[in-house]
């Protein structure tokens, strides 16, 4: 079994799309260092500047962080292991064959249960249903492969 990789968002791959968020974001720290600078020479200062000046900052982090490829949010199976990065700021957390006890498969979500008695949850969204299903047969077979036990659970409103 061959590494399967699956995008839990949409991301734009494209160099050119890459590059302008790289830019755009550097631009928005050169914008929030301009408002820092007149803040701290201005003699009465706002609270509404300092807001600016972080929400700016913030953005610029972000867009730097996405055009860098570093806030893809995936999962990756292979023959004994799984990677999930769900968080754009955190590296990917890696589960092995070995830790993993059981897994259940719900329309929506999965739940890995840890030998360590842990669970790890990864929600799906609702945009990308051929996605979905695609994680969830490659789950069974991970599962399948590795004699993990893995069932479906149906949510009832």
């Amino acid at each position: 079994m061959e590494k399967k990789y699956f995008a839990l968002s949409s991301s734009e791959n494209n160099k050119m799309v890459r590059i302008i968020q790289v830019v755009f974001g550097f631009v928005c720290f050169a914008v929030a260092g301009f408002w820092l600078y007149f803040n701290i020479r201005a003699m009465k200062t706002d609270k509404t500047l300092w807001i600016t000046i972080i929400f700016l900052a913030g953005f610029g982090f972000y867009q730097i962080w996405t055009g860098l490829g570093k806030a893809a949010r995936f999962i990756e199976i292979s023959m004994e292991k799984i990677r999930i990065k769900k968080t754009i700021l955190l590296p990917p957390v890696i589960l092995s064959f070995e830790n993993i006890q059981k897994i259940e498969i719900y329309p929506l979500n999965l739940i890995f249960f840890l030998k360590s008695q842990k669970k790890m949850f990864l929600r799906f969204g609702t945009t990308y249903q051929d996605t979905n299903e695609q994680i969830k047969d490659e789950i069974i077979l991970f599962a399948e492969k590795n004699s993990i036990n893995a069932e479906f659970v149906e949510e009832k409103i």
